[in-house]
């Protein structure tokens, strides 16, 4: 990991996962098990839920302004920017110019995070960016962030909308009565339900259920009748759905995760569950890193939202601390 020191941008190096060997975010939130995870729970219930959706407020405003005293920043702090470690700030905190928005804010006190996606303006260059932060003690420590261009989307091609369309679906942001919501790992097991049936989707829905008027948003880009394009099995070419999740908001009922879906490129022609024949548009290794968040309402996914760009295959995030030897994956 890569830490970056606030005052004097000085980097601090410490020990790197072993060659080899890739990082794999498996079921479950990471950081709530173990004495480790317990005192992180407890320092990140210093800062409530309006405590870090102030953070996330001011976060954006510095990130706009170039600033990152206008917010509060810990001495080190830990940046990524399309799963690359750079010094903090660099990347689009250098060359952001506008933030388009709506800003559509998730927070976990539990464990500290808080989810951000928003669209944005580097001069004359649209796109979406999704953030995720740590909060310890009220300060900033860590910064994810996944940023969308049509640059980074071009081949093959992929949905990216129109930043001045942009919205989020009202119901995404609205509290679900306490005897209405699902636990964490009901939240959880959703997410993992929604990759599982993307991988290797052949018309199975597994693990979660999605309600009739369900949107989905890729990079601003709406998509109804999620359920339709699942039991159709139009995404057979993504060969592994990576991921982790990485916060729960219990008040808004949604699950935030991070993740990669790989395509090997193997796969040319196929059919549809209803005989219609299809072509895979991956022709060759490829792979998609995301932040994407569901929300839950009665029991079942209600609307999708999604920040992802185009990474090399089988890029790993450094965020992920679980590792495995890559000869066991398939």
């Amino acid at each position: 990991m890569t830490y970056f020191n606030t005052g004097r941008l000085a980097a601090r190096m410490l020990a790197p996962a072993a060659l080899g060997l890739a990082l794999v975010g498996l079921a479950g939130c990471a950081g709530e098990g173990g004495e480790q995870g317990a005192a992180s729970a407890d320092l990140a219930q210093e800062c409530d839920k309006a405590c870090l959706e102030e953070i996330a407020d001011q976060y954006r405003a510095a990130y706009l302004a170039h600033d990152p005293s206008a917010a509060p920043f810990a001495d080190l702090v830990r940046f990524t920017e399309n799963n690359v470690a750079m010094p903090f700030p660099d990347g689009t905190w250098d060359t952001v110019t506008e933030e388009v928005g709506p800003a559509l804010t998730l927070s976990d006190p539990v464990l500290g995070t808080i989810g951000i996606f928003t669209a944005i303006r580097q001069r004359e260059v649209p796109g979406f960016l999704g953030v995720r932060l740590k909060v310890e003690g009220g300060r900033i420590t860590e910064v994810e962030q996944i940023i969308s261009t049509a640059r980074n989307l071009s081949s093959p091609p992929t949905p990216i909308g129109d930043v001045d369309e942009y919205v989020h679906e009202p119901i995404i942001d609205q509290v679900v009565p306490a005897e209405e919501r699902a636990s964490r790992e009901e939240l959880a097991a959703h997410a993992h339900g929604y990759f599982d049936t993307l991988q290797l989707n052949d018309g199975e829905i597994r693990g979660t259920c999605f309600l009739p008027e369900a949107t989905r948003r890729e990079n601003g880009l709406l998509f109804t009748d999620i359920k339709g394009a699942f039991e159709s099995g139009r995404y057979l070419f993504n060969n592994r759905v990576r991921r982790t999740v990485v916060l729960i908001d219990e008040e808004r009922q949604v699950a935030l995760a991070r993740g990669f879906i790989d395509h090997k490129g193997q796969l040319d022609e196929y059919t549809l569950t209803d005989g219609t024949p299809a072509k895979s548009i991956f022709q060759e290794p490829q792979s998609w890193g995301l932040l994407e968040m569901f929300k839950v309402n009665d029991g079942c996914i209600s609307a999708v939202v999604a920040t992802f760009y185009q990474a090399p295959y089988y890029t790993s995030s450094p965020w992920d601390e679980q590792v495995v030897d890559l000869s066991t994956l398939q």
